[in-house]
């Protein structure tokens, strides 16, 4: 039976779903115990930090929902601020999703209802009207449909090697941006080209009167290893730490582990990241090549089950590193260079899964809270294209497109979804919020603590 616009456009009833504190508060029992304070403070901060938090929230409320039953690789997590730009190994400023923590396979239009859903909840925090809303999240599903139709009419290679180059994204929208948000955009990948190991180095660390560089202190977000650890539970970690970084670079390309190999490992810290990846292991290694102008910064980030994994067909991938990985390569048109994975046992012997990357390579992101409603729907046909060309880099596009060809209305029923489910958002913010006041979530907020 076809899954029709009604059906798409279906949203789960507060009575109809699982507690969202309750799913939350599951998904912390497997993170490290001190950082969950920071989780909640970062999420109840707006309605759309709490919707970036709550990614297994909203897995778990389309589970309840019908489905088309069109099962492809998802990115799990495709807000808009899990697309940005970043550089490719070639180079090139590109944008595209940049996320894959929660990669799995299910549904697609599960990705695309994450995504306008997203427009949806940012947009009243930006202060507009749902009618504009619904416009800004029509948006979205109208470049995702229009993408992957025209990705069947293209070969199998073409859709592999397409992606969004940033020089002739901003050539092809020419006059559309006025001359503040070209100025913004200027300023945005200006930061972005200056994002690589080397300004890592100089923001991230001291350098001793011996000239050695060692990662600063600036807990909790960023805490060396010695600092974290007692000298005797610091070396066990740093032994395992190396032993990670060891098992990692036998998941690399030969000439990429030659690449590697001319780095030695200098220093661990561990690092607070993100909102919804707030309390996971995260590691950043500070490798030397030559001298100090020569610097390597990797990030060791815990992969833990993806959100989906409970409501849709296995990923079949025993480490939860790889599943982020292999998810990544697929649908992203340009990937890390140093992207892989390992396991290995944590400071209390429990086995963990890890990815690793680049720390920063070019990466930058849009300032959701300062586009007005023009900017927010050329950055959501921005987004819905790219998610389009994630997609369609599969063998699946041929189903989607032909039941986008099918079904009419496909665009309405996600921007129909999308303000029901902004509803939902904002009631779980709300019952977040007020379990806070009431002293039944604690929570740790580093910016109010800064400004102490």
């Amino acid at each position: 039976m076809t899954t029709t616009p009604a059906d798409l456009a279906a949203c789960p009833t507060r009575g109809e779903r699982a507690d969202p504190l309750t799913i939350l508060a599951a998904q912390a029992r497997n993170r490290v115990p001190e950082l969950i304070p920071v989780r909640h403070a970062r999420m109840a901060a707006t309605p759309f930090t709490f919707y970036r938090g709550a990614a297994a929230v909203m897995a778990d409320d389309l589970s309840r929902t019908p489905d088309t039953g069109i099962i492809t690789q998802l990115c799990g997590d495709a807000h808009l601020s899990n697309l940005g730009l970043f550089f490719s190994p070639e180079r090139r400023m590109v944008f595209d999703l940049n996320d894959f923590d929660e990669t799995h396979i299910g549904p697609f239009e599960w990705d695309v209802k994450r995504l306008a859903a997203s427009f949806a909840i940012a947009g009243r925090d930006n202060g507009f009207d749902d009618t504009t809303n619904r416009k800004i999240a029509k948006t979205v599903a109208k470049a995702y449909r229009r993408t992957i139709r025209r990705s069947v009419s293209m070969t199998t290679l073409e859709c592999w090697y397409a992606g969004i180059d940033v020089e002739s994204m901003f050539a092809d929208l020419g006059d559309r941006l006025d001359t503040s948000m070209t100025e913004r955009t200027q300023k945005a990948l200006r930061k972005a080209r200056h994002r690589n190991s080397a300004q890592a180095l100089a923001k991230l660390c001291e350098i001793d009167p011996d000239g050695n560089a060692h990662i600063r202190s600036e807990p909790p977000l960023l805490v060396p290893l010695t600092e974290r650890f007692t000298d005797e539970d610091a070396a066990v970690v740093e032994e395992r730490v190396r032993e990670r970084v060891d098992s990692y670079r036998a998941t690399l390309p030969l000439h990429v582990q030659t690449l590697l190999a001319q780095f030695s490992l200098v220093d661990i810290a561990f690092k607070v990241v993100g909102v919804g990846s707030v309390g996971t292991r995260a590691w950043i290694v500070l490798m030397m090549g030559r001298n100090l102008e020569d610097p390597l910064f990797l990030q060791v980030k815990e992969a833990q089950r993806s959100v989906l994994a409970d409501h849709v067909p296995s990923s079949g991938f025993d480490n939860q590193g790889q599943r982020v990985v292999e998810g990544q390569r697929l649908l992203q048109a340009a990937s890390d260079l140093f992207l892989g994975w390992s396991t290995g046992l944590d400071e209390n012997g429990d086995r963990r899964d890890f990815y690793v990357r680049q720390l920063r390579d070019g990466k930058g992101s849009v300032v959701v809270e300062a586009l007005g409603p023009d900017a927010m729907k050329l950055y959501a046909r921005l987004c819905g294209m790219a998610l389009g060309q994630a997609h369609a880099r599969t063998s699946t596009r041929f189903d989607i497109a032909r039941y986008l060809s099918e079904t009419a209305g496909f665009a309405d029923a996600m921007a129909e979804f999308s303000i029901s489910y902004a509803d939902l958002n904002d009631a779980d913010h709300v019952q977040m919020t007020a379990a806070i006041n009431r002293g039944e979530l604690s929570v740790h907020d580093l910016a109010a603590e800064g400004k102490s």
